[in-house]
């Protein structure tokens, strides 16, 4: 990692809306049509991108080209890969690449095979046949990904996630589970995060109401191996994250310990191979053949330009449910944001919100309002050309349903269209005219179509690695750091105070008068002297007390 000082800020000087390349790619991208008719196929690793659902008309990319080279991406780019600083906000590199390079510093390395060695003996041994995976947020979805994708058929270990603090997600987690052959993960990079401690204490006091030592049935993932120490759990059992490791890219660290467990350290290295693989080609590949690059002018086009607020995940493979809200959560962590690295407001809209489902479900569920809706979405679609089961009938169906939603996303049916259909199907002209305008469909929807050979944890990895180098290469462009998330920080130092309050009070009548001096209180402080919570949250704090 190199210790050379942030050069991030030397591309915020400028306001993105004062760039002349900027007013040029808007021009460039409102005056270009849509040109489903015209093929663009980008070759990655692992995958093909079809662009041909987006704008993509030679003068466009010429102009994203020259955005880019404004915005000083390509030094940007270096920076991340080589490890600099270049999370500002926090001071720290984002190096996540260098958990799949080929060629690993040593403690990374030693750190993989001290873990993989671990995984071997419990296997060798055939210990743990439930685990317990307990994380949140970066240490929770992409785990959950990777053993629902090569899980789905079952493993010999029962692997149940734990993420959300409410009771009842560590009571079912637990529920029916022999606690002599059960291991808890605990993962959490700071080994402070509420919920994570919150329902190991359950475990951990769960394994002694059976007569267990916790620390033979305990391991932990994080950055802080002190603090695990001292909540009990054995240096031989704890496995090492870094700092410069952002949650939401820690798939390939140890934070996939219950991966190996489940489905194998060959899957975690196939997936960090698949990533290695895009690492290469979005480092390498001129930028109007580079999969991420091209994904992120056109998610700017969409989002920043035509003004489409979401994004739509589409992936037409059930074993990719989980990757809905793993994308969710990359992209709109990482660009949620609204000022530039100057602190000033970025000046056009970043961050779509992102979701979705699996189709063919999503077909009946929302696509009537991606097809007729006033708004619409721009849509991820991703399907795999071969299917790792024996129906052949119904991997055809699937295939023809993406690409038949697809088609009329791009294509539409026009006012003519839908009456000469209605005359076809025996309507009287008048009936024709009046069921017309609402099988209308506007069409001209953006989308990609990302196509796998097969779901492999090769092309798993370089699908999320594709998907992490489009949403850095956004930030660059708008200005933003994508790898901190100060607004999640905020509500959770509220939920500390607010938990304090929620405790029981000694005198019922003392709390209720207290609470009416605050409400008063706060209706008549001034506005620059606010009480530490409002009237609302005073009241139901009062209301909701244990």
């Amino acid at each position: 990692m190199s210790n050379a000082p942030s050069r991030f800020l030397v591309t915020a000087r400028a306001p993105l809306t004062e760039l002349p390349a900027w007013k040029r790619f808007v021009v460039a991208a409102q005056t270009c049509a849509a040109r489903a008719d015209e093929l663009d196929l980008i070759e990655a690793p692992g995958l093909v991108l079809d662009a041909s659902g987006q704008r993509h008309a030679p003068e466009l990319l010429a102009a994203g080209e020259a955005l880019l080279e404004a915005r000083g991406f390509a030094e940007q780019r270096q920076r991340l890969l080589a490890g600099d600083e270049v999370n500002v906000t926090e001071h720290r590199a984002a190096w996540h690449t260098i958990l799949r390079a080929p060629t690993a510093p040593t403690d990374v390395q030693a750190e993989r095979e001290r873990m993989d060695a671990w995984v071997r003996r419990a296997d060798a041994e055939r210990r743990w046949r439930h685990i317990v995976h307990v994380g949140i947020g970066g240490s929770d979805w992409g785990v959950r990904l990777a053993v629902s994708a090569f899980g789905y058929a079952g493993t010999w270990r029962d692997v149940r996630f734990v993420a959300n603090i409410d009771g009842h997600a560590i009571e079912g987690g637990l529920a029916g589970l022999d606690p002599r052959d059960t291991l808890v993960v605990l993962v959490s990079k700071s080994f402070t995060t509420s919920e994570t401690l919150e329902n190991g204490a359950r475990a951990r006091e769960w394994l002694v109401a059976a007569g267990l030592d916790p620390a033979d049935h305990l391991v932990a993932v994080t950055a802080r191996p002190e603090r695990a120490r001292a909540w009990g759990i054995p240096e031989a059992q704890i496995f090492r994250l870094w700092d410069w490791v952002g949650g939401r890219f820690s798939i390939w660290s140890a934070v996939s310990l219950t991966t190996a467990l489940s489905v194998g350290s060959d899957v975690l290295a196939g997936l960090r191979m698949g990533a290695a693989a895009m690492d290469a080609h979005f480092a390498q590949a001129p930028l109007l053949a580079n999969a991420p690059v091209r994904m992120a002018l056109a998610g700017i086009v969409n989002r920043s330009i035509l003004g489409h607020g979401s994004l739509n995940i589409a992936p037409y493979d059930s074993r990719l449910a989980n990757l809905v809200p793993y994308v969710q959560q990359l992209d709109m962590e990482s660009l949620g944001k609204s000022v530039d690295l100057a602190g000033r407001p970025v000046g056009v809209p970043t961050g779509p919100a992102v979701w979705g489902m699996p189709g063919t479900d999503a077909q009946h569920t929302f696509f009537q309002w991606m097809h007729q809706g006033s708004d619409g979405a721009p849509v991820d679609f991703i399907l795999c050309s071969q299917a790792d089961h024996h129906w052949a009938s119904h991997h055809r169906q699937l295939l023809a349903n993406c690409l038949a939603q697809r088609e009329a996303l791009m294509r539409g049916k026009t006012l003519a269209q839908a009456r000469a259909e209605c005359l076809a199907e025996g309507l009287t002209p008048e009936q024709a005219d009046w069921l017309a305008p609402h099988r209308v469909h506007p069409g001209g929807r953006p989308n990609h179509l990302i196509v796998l050979p097969r779901l492999s944890p090769y092309s798993l990895g370089a699908l999320l690695a594709l998907y992490e180098h489009r949403v850095f290469t956004q930030g660059v462009i708008w200005g933003i750091d994508p790898f901190d998330q100060w607004g999640v920080e905020y509500g959770k130092v509220l939920a500390r105070g607010i938990a304090q309050a929620l405790q029981p009070v000694a005198s019922e009548a003392r709390w209720d008068s207290a609470l009416d001096t605050v409400a008063q209180t706060a209706a008549t402080r001034p506005a620059d002297r606010p009480s530490d919570h409002d009237a609302s949250t005073c009241h139901w704090i009062a209301q909701l007390r244990g």
